[in-house]
């Protein structure tokens, strides 16, 4: 990239300069399930390297109907994956039919200051083409003095033959450093999909 010089006289190309971060989205871990798991679990990479964590998931099918797809957030080598979250989250849908339409906040899906896993969608379908799919962001999570955030955007195909959207925010109460990020449903096995964690180069100061 150049950088353009604008005075009275002339306009100059300047080199752009050597080593700025680009804020790329590194690949970090996959997991892929291809047979049913009660939970997928990321268990290292998360640390001080970014201040940005992206989780992808892609077509993430449960066994069991009608459930909600979740996630929670451990310290240190922790495996209780019960940290305290302070959340919102809205939904839009649309029926397959054209026979409704929903806009609104889904208060069945907050937390306040609770300790159960986080919904990221809701009512999620076990039918052969009904799966979830969005991303997940944690927003530094090494550090020290703050608490948490997190945000979340995705769709579904319902249980019901409804496309579902969530969007989902918060905070995990908490300031000491997440390590560890659980996705599961809230019955049943996860019975197929891909996860992805990334990190996001951090920005020059």
């Amino acid at each position: 990239m150049a950088l353009v010089k604008y005075n009275n006289n002339s306009i100059s190309n300047i080199t752009a300069v050597a080593g700025l971060s680009s804020g790329a989205m590194n690949l970090i871990t996959t997991n892929t399930i291809s047979s049913g798991v009660s939970s997928s679990d990321f268990t290292s990479g998360i640390d001080s390297t970014y201040d940005t964590y992206i989780f992808k998931y892609y077509n993430v099918h449960p066994a069991t109907n009608n459930v909600k797809f979740t996630f929670q957030v451990e310290v240190g080598t922790g495996t209780t994956y019960g940290q305290s979250i302070t959340s919102s989250d809205f939904i839009l849908q649309h029926s397959e039919d054209d026979s409704a339409t929903e806009f609104g906040y889904a208060s069945a899906n907050d937390q306040s200051n609770g300790t159960a896993f986080q919904s990221i969608a809701q009512l999620v379908g076990n039918g052969a083409d009904e799966s979830a799919s969005g991303d997940l962001y944690i927003f530094s999570p090494s550090n020290t003095t703050f608490v948490k955030h997190f945000m979340a955007i995705g769709n579904h195909y319902r249980q019901d033959n409804y496309t579902r959207a969530h969007y989902t925010a918060g905070y995990v109460n908490t300031t000491t450093a997440l390590t560890r990020v659980s996705f599961k449903f809230t019955s049943g096995n996860i019975d197929s999909g891909v996860i992805k964690m990334y990190g996001i180069s951090k920005s020059w100061v």
